[in-house]
């Protein structure tokens, strides 16, 4: 009798939820797995572009269409480009990590004293206004060094921490074919390429291109409304 109860239940809920599944099954999961996705961030390896507790909107269709699930490249229509933020796949542990792409197939590319080198050319970077350390955790403020930085004759803002242990000087190494080469804006305070080498290009998943919510997780998940459905790059 009990089991007869058990079975009628679990018809009902099938009958009930059904649809649901289905939708999630064969609607939501495709479409997170091979179009869209969001991504939470929890560290600040990329502030000041990125900052702690954002939701990011990921583009998994700007370089192109995997088969939902897996690796598998249906289509394609692009490659990763220089100043690119992509969503990636730890070569260390396969957890999703947001990183800019600094040097792409065949790029030589060096750090000296922070400063990046791409072919024996230095970046030119320039100074920056303090606008941008009102939105970083109080905790770092008056610390961090900020400027301006030319990649590809695209400028985006770096971020870098003296009193922080961290790789400056590297190189010069060349970016072998079907790799990439990655780096945090947070310059010191960032496990890249630096540390764990060059990304397959198997590895990158999508495009970040702005972020939907934004809440400080260091201030009880204040809203940082100026940052909802804002663009990063």
């Amino acid at each position: 009798m009990k089991k007869q109860k058990i079975v009628k239940f679990i018809v009902k809920l099938w009958k009930e939820w059904r649809l649901t599944i289905f939708f999630i099954v064969f609607v939501v999961v495709p479409v997170k797995s091979s179009l869209a996705d969001w991504n939470w961030v929890p560290t600040g390896s990329m502030n000041p572009t990125i900052l702690e507790g954002d939701l990011l909107y990921i583009n998994k269709l700007a370089y192109d269409l995997r088969f939902p699930l897996t690796w598998y490249r249906i289509a394609k229509w692009s490659e990763p480009k220089r100043g690119d933020i992509v969503i990636l796949f730890s070569p260390e542990d396969e957890t999703r990590l947001v990183k800019r792409i600094v040097a792409v197939p065949g790029d030589k590319v060096e750090m000296k004293n922070n400063v990046i080198f791409l072919n024996d050319q230095p970046l030119t970077y320039s100074k920056i206004d303090s606008k941008y350390t009102n939105q970083l955790a109080s905790k770092i403020k008056g610390r961090p060094i900020l400027a301006t930085e030319n990649l590809d004759g695209n400028s985006h803002v770096v971020m870098s921490t003296p009193s922080i242990p961290a790789v400056r000087n590297f190189g010069p190494i060349t970016v072998p074919q079907g790799k990439y080469f990655v780096m945090g804006d947070n310059r010191d305070n960032s496990r890249d390429s630096r540390y764990f080498g060059f990304v397959e290009r198997q590895a990158i998943i999508g495009k970040a291109k702005g972020v939907i919510l934004s809440f400080d997780i260091t201030d009880k998940f204040q809203p940082r409304f100026s940052r909802f459905f804002s663009s990063v790059d």
